[in-house]
């Protein structure tokens, strides 16, 4: 059972030095309970009470971790049950399925195509996190082959969905160097299901019907030495669904009940009646761990990717670049030099509308915590003054030595005080929205 703030206070060294970033003893306990705090985060709690606390502190969701050859993929070690209370930390991952019932060639032709995939989306690289391999075949020897042939292909992590410890061996055993997740313990196979898990030092899948039933497997396969493990609840459809897993989430979280503590796995292809995308949109947001797409679609992945890149994104952190002086096209001297945040929205599109006219330019990206123009403008993160520090941190001038800069059209406001913290400076006002760079350069700009 979890421990209460003042009994994790007990156990506390109860010295209020403050080394663990917090006031007093009492007030760290207090975090513990609330899962907001490390045990680590205090130098001098004891062996003993780290042995007592060991559950108090320990996240909720168990972290799950799955190795490739060359990749690794995480989930699990969530702490809240919606992302603006304090960020989800660990993004569920979208895998393949593939079925043994393949010929070799043409799942090695899958698993190319759909590992090549790459795509940029405001600065960050999506790809599909691995791959699932089913023993469609129910013959070991034919599971073995399609592991090994996958794995050939693809350095991520795998899944592998064998119903019975044989086809599990035999796919184990065409693996080298690699953390797959098996699939999956029932109520008829958790004995044998465990000591394969158990004896290959692999994580496990419990399957069950019910939220009781998944409590009690996991329960038994954890007694028998298993302590990494997945959660399959057989979800039918989009209620179920959502009902499931927030259940499964509320329970682990605000009930802090260990046996429903994992990652979820889901199967959104595997129910009939629902589209299977829209399904999987659902599970993304609410909250699947591992989600096992049946096709592969690069527009409906796409997709997919984004909305879990947005859904896992820090709320109170906007996805941004790196502050800096940018080439586009290969700029000279003379080339024009422009200025925006460095939020990254911002600065891919501002960075393609220059990219697409072909036509040499620097960007100086300014520090503005991330935020758009007219955001960070209004909260005083883009204003003349720092705009002017960027430009002499970054040495513009050295690289520009006409000394002309471009600010944004919606920001007009502080040309003047611009030009005197830049006094050796023309400021230009551009356009207010990127897609009028083009026009902008080519009637305005002139060295």
């Amino acid at each position: 059972m979890a421990l209460t703030g003042l009994e994790i206070y007990k156990l506390l060294p109860q010295t209020n030095c403050k080394d663990c970033n917090y006031p007093t003893c009492l007030a760290f306990a207090m975090k513990l309970a609330a899962k907001q705090a490390d045990l680590a985060d205090c130098p001098h709690v004891s062996e003993e009470a780290k042995t007592k606390l060991a559950e108090a502190s320990a996240p909720p969701i168990r972290l799950l971790e799955l190795k490739g050859s060359e990749g690794e993929f995480q989930v699990g070690n969530e702490t809240v049950l919606f992302r603006h209370e304090k960020t989800f930390f660990n993004r569920c991952g979208v895998f393949l399925r593939l079925q043994d019932s393949l010929s070799a060639d043409e799942l090695k032709e899958k698993v190319a195509e759909a590992d090549a995939y790459h795509v940029d989306y405001v600065g960050i690289d999506l790809y599909l996190d691995g791959f699932a391999i089913e023993a469609a075949s129910g013959d070991p020897k034919t599971f073995g082959a399609a592991v090994a042939a996958v794995a050939e292909k693809t350095k991520r992590p795998l899944i592998l969905l064998a119903a019975t410890p044989d086809l599990a061996k035999a796919g184990i055993e065409a693996l080298d160097e690699t953390r797959p997740l098996l699939y999956a313990a029932d109520a008829d196979n958790w004995e044998a299901m465990a000591q394969v898990a158990k004896e290959a030092g692999l994580p496990l899948t419990v399957r069950a019907e019910t939220l009781d039933e998944l409590a009690d497997l996991t329960g038994k396969i954890k007694e028998a030495g298993v302590e990494d493990l997945a959660l399959d609840p057989s979800l039918s459809g989009y209620l179920d669904s959502l009902h499931k897993l927030t259940s499964l989430r509320r329970l682990a979280l605000k009930e802090n009940f260990r046996p429903l503590g994992y990652p979820v796995i889901t199967f959104p292809g595997s129910t009939e009646s629902v589209d299977a995308a829209i399904l999987a949109a659902e599970q993304i947001a609410k909250y699947g761990g591992l989600i096992v797409l049946d096709e592969f679609d690069p527009s409906t992945l796409y997709a997919l990717l984004v909305l879990r890149e947005n859904i896992y994104t820090n709320p109170q952190k906007p996805i941004q670049v790196q502050p800096g002086l940018y080439e586009i096209n290969d700029p000279d001297e003379n080339s024009p030099l422009m200025v925006t945040t460095n939020f990254s929205i911002t600065y891919f599109s501002v960075a393609n509308e220059v990219e697409g006219t072909g036509r040499p330019a620097w960007l100086l990206v300014a520090d503005a915590e991330g935020m758009s123009v007219l955001t960070a403008w209004a909260a005083g993160k883009f204003d003349a003054e720092r705009i002017a520090k960027d430009v002499k941190t970054f040495n513009v001038a050295d690289k520009v030595p006409h000394h002309k800069i471009i600010i944004p059209g919606h920001v007009a406001v502080i040309s003047g005080e611009l030009e005197e913290e830049l006094p050796d400076w023309e400021i230009m006002v551009g356009p207010r929205e990127a897609v009028d760079i083009a026009s902008y350069l080519k009637s305005m700009w002139t060295t």
